[in-house]
């Protein structure tokens, strides 16, 4: 989830999704872990499929494309390790996007299906990769604020929030197959 700098109103621009409130702001907070096992399966709201492509990974920050059905973004964030970073996201021309990942994104793209779980008061992002990350499945949790707690589902595995192999821009560069599994 992502807070809005200096904005002390604490108003939120907010969507639903199927019944679930997500929040746009400009800094995220979030945690990720593995799966210990695969139970949160039978407890899948709605799954996306996403195809992503990586423009730019600095040491400061990333910028990617990412597709969704008849959708497209251009997604910017600070490279910060942790659970809390500044992200900025625009919609853009579906056929922009889709030139600008054919010809001008590093390869491998990230291809991935992002299901959500939701688990008490909180909505899970499950991202079951594909392609040359194929095997690598994560689960992320994005919170209002850092340090607020949440209940940890029985399904889930060890925290990899700090460990910079399992950001996607990362995966683009060192995918999966090249090191998982060992």
């Amino acid at each position: 989830m992502r807070l809005f700098p200096n904005d002390n109103s604490a108003l939120l621009r907010s969507t639903t999704m199927q019944g679930f409130e997500l929040t746009e702001m400009a800094i995220e907070i979030e945690h990720k872990f593995l799966l210990a096992n695969d139970d949160w399966r039978k407890s899948v709201k709605k799954s996306i499929k996403y195809k992503q492509g990586y423009l730019s990974s600095q040491p400061t920050s990333s910028i990617r494309i990412r597709i969704s059905d008849n959708h497209a973004w251009l997604n910017i964030k600070s490279a910060t390790i942790g659970t809390s970073r500044l992200e900025f996201e625009y919609e853009i021309p579906l056929m922009d996007a889709e030139e600008i990942m054919a010809s001008l994104c590093n390869k491998p793209l990230i291809e991935k299906t992002r299901h959500f779980v939701p688990h008490t008061d909180n909505l899970w992002e499950i991202d079951e990769f594909e392609g040359d990350n194929h095997g690598l499945v994560v689960a992320e949790i994005e919170l209002s604020e850092i340090g607020k707690a949440f209940t940890k589902p029985d399904w889930l595995g060890a925290e990899v929030t700090h460990d910079l192999r399992y950001y996607n821009n990362n995966l683009a560069v060192n995918p999966y197959i090249k090191w998982g599994n060992k």
